[in-house]
């Protein structure tokens, strides 16, 4: 009873609930048309054969008096369905004709008659049985009164026959929608329910869980397609936000015990000299902490889609041209070699912030690591449109990533360095992959020259969907 209510109470029975209900009304109205227009056809179509019937009657006495009347009479009363015919005298008793009696007062006035009267046939057997018939009475000039009507039984019954067949298609069309309504209800029901199933673990805390999608490609497998990407972008926001805690603990961990520890050396030293450098040095792990945790909210609110308000056509190869100007200085400190090979006018739709950042930390993180292990280090910028993409790529002639960690080094907080000796938080790369998802592009890393050198470099790419002109 409990599962009846509940279908009732779904949007698709009530719909279809209203739907049979304004079918019937159409179906019911259509049934009292179609049998009045028979009626009113039928009706006419007497009115005329009658007028005619008349009109040679009349003619026949006019041509041949009485007794031609009374033989055209005899013969067309003899014909299968044949009218009804009455002569009667000037006081209204039957003379002759093809009925037993009529109903008084049907001979007394000439014209037709106003309603359905009733009469008595000649052929019927056993007790007398009523018949209804309409007529059209005229006067002779002798006295004599004359009638011409039609038996209504067989009108009455095609009109029955018509209404009947109205009605059994009728409730033949109304049953059918009904295990309609029913088929649809129950179907809706069920796939509810299958949501409501996969609902209800998903707030149990199993993210993992989708809702289900069928193959007809109706609103609830749309409405489950948008969810399922609700739900994908909220798993990947929350393993983000766990992997973040995670990293947050062990990360920075170190450098907060170590800022602590220089705080309390600071306290017991009596010289003014080395306090000073105590707290210098505490400064400056407090800036690297609050850069860490600024890198960290820029991340989150990337991610979370905030910025994407602030989007608009930037000048793709402006940006990287004043951003490798602007590192081309530290380069040369560095000892490297900064060249650049960049198409002019490339557009791209995004933000000139972040796109600019995400270039300083492949620039920054290229020129951290071109210098491990080799001769001659060089960094390139690259721009080029590639079919309907635009890819930005900084290349260097590094140690590299091995392949099967290129995936790991995305992460929050993972560094290949576990030694800590290069100056870092691991959080550069993460930026630049949470920028490229804004901007719906994503972030590619390769060999620079292939994986048989000894050098094999890395190139990280930026590949940016190119502005439709």
């Amino acid at each position: 009873m409990s599962r009846l209510r509940m279908l009732f109470r779904s949007t698709a029975v009530r719909l279809s609930a209203l739907y049979i209900v304004l079918f019937a009304l159409c179906a019911v109205f259509l049934v009292v048309y179609v049998t009045a227009m028979s009626e009113r056809i039928l009706a006419q179509q007497v009115r005329e054969g009658l007028n005619q019937e008349i009109t040679d009657i009349r003619g026949a006495y006019d041509r041949g008096g009485i007794n031609l009347l009374l033989r055209m009479m005899e013969r067309r009363a003899r014909q299968p369905g044949a009218n009804l015919y009455v002569i009667a005298g000037p006081t209204g008793e039957m003379l002759a004709g093809n009925v037993q009696s009529v109903q008084p007062g049907v001979l007394d006035k000439e014209g037709w008659t106003g309603m359905p009267f009733r009469y008595e046939p000649y052929t019927e057997n056993g007790p007398p049985r009523p018949h209804l018939a309409t007529a059209n009475v005229f006067f002779l000039d002798n006295g004599l009164r004359v009638m011409v009507g039609r038996d209504l039984g067989e009108p009455g019954r095609f009109r029955g026959i018509v209404r009947r067949a109205l009605m059994v298609a009728l409730a033949i069309m109304g049953l059918g929608a009904l295990f309609i309504w029913f088929g649809i209800g129950r179907n809706a029901l069920r796939r509810i329910d299958r949501m409501s199933a996969a609902s209800t673990k998903i707030m149990a805390g199993d993210l993992s869980q989708r809702l289900p999608v069928g193959v007809s490609g109706d609103e609830f497998d749309r409405l489950s397609e948008s969810l399922n990407l609700m739900l994908e972008r909220i798993e990947k926001l929350n393993e983000g936000l766990r992997q973040v805690s995670d990293n947050i603990a062990h990360d920075l961990k170190t450098p907060l015990t170590r800022l602590r520890n220089k705080a309390a050396d600071a306290l017991s030293e009596d010289s003014a000299d080395i306090r000073r450098q105590a707290l210098e040095g505490i400064i400056g792990e407090s800036d690297q902490l609050i850069r860490t945790f600024n890198a960290l909210l820029m991340i989150s609110r990337v991610e979370a889609g905030s910025i994407a308000a602030e989007m608009s056509a930037v000048d793709l190869s402006a940006i990287s041209a004043d951003s490798a100007e602007l590192y081309e200085p530290v380069a040369e400190e560095a000892g490297l070699l900064l060249t650049t090979e960049i198409e002019p006018g490339l557009i791209v739709q995004g933000n000139r912030e972040l796109i600019g950042q995400a270039i300083f930390n492949l620039l920054d993180n290229a020129i951290k690591y071109a210098c491990d292990g080799g001769h001659e280090p060089a960094i390139r910028v690259l721009l080029s449109r590639s079919g309907d993409s635009l890819q930005l790529a900084v290349a260097d002639n590094g140690p590299g990533i091995p392949a099967d960690k290129r995936a790991e080094v995305k992460k929050r907080f993972v560094r290949l360095d576990e030694s800590r000796s290069k100056p870092g938080t691991g959080l550069g790369l993460s930026l630049v992959e949470a920028v490229m998802e804004l901007h719906g592009g994503r972030l590619e890393l390769s060999d620079t020259h292939g994986e048989d050198a000894g050098r094999p470099g890395l190139t990280v790419t930026m590949v940016f969907p190119a502005q439709k002109p």
